[in-house]
This record gives C-alpha cells, structure tokens and sequence, in this order.
C-alpha cells in the first residue's frame, strides 16, 4: 500500500484501523486526523498522541478534553495540564479545571504542523483514577 503524504509515522492507506483510535495521525486524501482514545486520569505524564509528520504541512485543530467521570456522576472531574511538544520542545500548555462545574470542557487549539516533524501530546491530572477520563482529537488538513 501507498504512504499518503510522503512517509511519517505509520500513515497508511486503509489501515488495518479505520477509527484511527491509537497515538498516531491518520490520513484521508488531503485531511489528517488522530484520536487518543480515553486517558485515564494520573499524576504522573500520560502520553496521548505521539507521532511523526511527513513530507508536507498541515494546519489542525486540537480538542482537549477535560477530565471527567463517564456519565455516572457528571460533578466529579480533575484538573489537567495538557502539554503539546513540537520537536522535544514545549510550545504550549494548556490547563483545563474540570473539578469545577463551571469551568470549561474542553479546549480547541489551532495549530500548523511543519513537515518532518516530531509532535509529542501528553496529560498531567490533579488526581489518579479510572474513573476519569480525557481524551484528544486532531482534525485537519494537508498542504503541499
């Protein structure tokens, strides 16, 4: 099968997962996408996405979720700190309080990917339990 976009991290055509759930950037055509799955919530780094670009760029968006209890009880949720590493270097973090009902959700982060790049997104919780859970999605496009 064909690499679309020039090569990366695993980015084949028709891959043997189609829901693209794993640590890597998916793509279709000229659009990417990637999604971590659930994160449970732990004090210590939590990887959510790790992954190579190719030989183009790309502009995304980011969904950062908050981490929160699954339906059960919508009140529980932990503060979390997203980190997002382009190259090995920090280049923004993001804090979302879900332990408060009126905090934010979620936030979406515009990014451009340059090619041939190495793109690290990780999670740090106030808390640890398996009941919490994030998540993050990327959604975009492919430029020559």
């Amino acid at each position: 099968m064909a690499l679309i976009g020039g090569g990366g991290a695993g980015n084949i055509a028709g891959g043997a997962n189609p829901t693209g759930t794993s640590s890597g950037l998916n793509h279709i055509g000229n659009h990417v996408y990637a999604y971590s799955g659930m994160i449970a919530a732990n004090t210590n780094a939590q990887t959510c996405l790790n992954f190579n670009t190719g030989n183009e760029y790309s502009l995304v968006k980011v969904t950062l979720t908050g981490i929160t209890e699954n339906l059960s009880n919508l009140g529980n949720g932990s503060n979390s700190v997203y980190t997002i590493k382009i190259n090995s270097e920090d280049v923004l973090f993001v804090k979302i309080g879900t332990d408060q009902e009126d905090s934010p959700t979620l936030e979406v982060v515009p990014l451009l990917l340059e090619p041939f790049s190495k793109v690290e997104i990780s999670v740090v919780s106030g808390a640890t339990s398996a009941d919490l859970k994030g998540s993050v999605s990327i959604v975009g496009r492919v430029y020559a």
